[in-house]
């Protein structure tokens, strides 16, 4: 793989970290494919002079330490990220919503404005959670950035998006892939069919973008390594085999991921609705286990912070909304966004996580694995680049 320092799966990354970005991985993708005004911050052309033609998969789940661990289930993939892989960032939050819009549209959290797998809707009391929005708010106007499928469509690229059937005409995909020709597609072989079928069809430069989420499902509920996801691990071997073996002469294939996962002990679970001490002065909580956002009630700022702090301790880091856009992770925050993000942001370290067991789907503190948090772990992941 890297050749570069990997540093410790739980060690907390800055945004400053080092290599590129999943967000990087589109536009570097438009100018090898010759789309007017788009950068290459990956320096992908020179590996792919004379593509007109790329795929781009994106495996939920699979995370750069996880491939590894897949690797005696996924000997393709392995042998792929060991000779044509590096590792990416994902962004912060780690969690899928975030990571489909950073990558569908080239920029960072802040200015696409999915800020996390559920967020408050400013102005009300009412939390969106992005996984299942049905079009309320308008994803036009709740991500208002021209997504790299619509300036690649612009600029007269063929542009199919492939994912699963029920996500077609969602606001999550609308909000990532705007622009691409939609093809519903369930299982591993359903995708790389319909993946190799749209590269092929296009008589010019052609785009195709790819998503396949079982890995990611059987890591929730089952746990990383766990028998499921070794499963789900062989199944995804099979996917990047067959569109390795079906590319065209002039194509490329990127494989990349949204985040990666840990498993979270029991005795690492802290849980918001069954200690008061958390629930003071809350008025909305968004966010999720690994990474949660509080709103609170006027002139509960500072108690709220006290209060975490004292019971997490060194299991988090609980800073307020000023404190984590100055980081950085975010990129910048225009004045519409902001109030998407927790008054306070509580950012768990190591395997903790904050759960809400009465106020959250049931499923949603019984999972194994989870995502979201700024540890090498979830953040980094995998671009493997592999020409016809």
């Amino acid at each position: 793989m890297s050749d570069s320092p990997t540093p410790a799966p739980l060690a907390v990354l800055g945004p400053d970290h080092g290599g590129g970005r999943l967000a990087d991985v589109l536009p570097s993708a438009l100018a090898v494919l010759g789309v007017p005004g788009s950068a290459d911050p990956l320096g992908l052309a020179p590996t792919l002079a004379g593509v007109r033609r790329i795929a781009v998969l994106l495996v939920d789940g699979l995370g750069w330490y996880q491939v590894p661990t897949a690797a005696p289930y996924a000997p393709t993939l392995a042998g792929l990220a060991a000779t044509v892989g590096r590792p990416l960032i994902a962004g912060f939050p780690s969690t899928t919503p975030t990571s489909l819009v950073s990558l569908g549209t080239g920029v960072p959290a802040g200015a696409h404005g999915v800020l996390g797998f559920t967020v408050r809707v400013p102005g009300a009391d009412r939390v969106l959670t992005h996984t299942d929005w049905a079009g309320d708010p308008s994803p036009l106007s709740w991500q208002p950035v021209t997504t790299q499928l619509e300036r690649a469509r612009a600029a007269g690229v063929t542009t199919t998006v492939v994912s699963r059937p029920e996500f077609g005409g969602s606001g999550l995909t609308l909000a990532a892939n705007r622009g691409g020709d939609f093809r519903g597609a369930a299982g591993g072989d359903a995708v790389a069919a319909a993946m190799l079928a749209a590269l092929a069809a296009g008589s010019g430069p052609t785009l195709v973008s790819g998503y396949h989420a079982d890995l990611d499902r059987h890591g929730h509920v089952s746990g990383v390594d766990s028998v499921p996801w070794r499963v789900a691990a062989t199944e995804v071997d099979a996917l990047v085999a067959r569109l390795v073996d079906g590319l065209p002469p002039d194509a490329a294939l990127l494989v990349t991921a949204d985040h990666g996962q840990l498993d979270i002990p029991a005795a690492h679970r802290f849980d918001l609705d069954t200690d008061s001490r958390l629930r003071d002065g809350i008025r909305v909580v968004a966010g999720e286990a690994r990474v949660r956002y509080l709103h609170v009630v006027p002139g509960a700022l500072d108690d709220v912070v006290a209060a975490w702090s004292a019971v997490l301790g060194d299991a988090a880091r609980v800073r307020t909304r000023d404190e984590v856009v100055a980081t950085g992770w975010f990129g910048p925050v225009p004045e519409d966004h902001l109030g998407r993000i927790g008054d306070v942001v509580v950012t768990c370290n190591d395997t903790y996580a904050v759960m809400a067991s009465r106020t959250e789907r049931p499923m949603a503190s019984k999972l194994v694995a989870y995502h979201g948090s700024d540890t090498a772990a979830e953040l980094t992941v995998p671009l493997l680049v592999v020409r016809g």
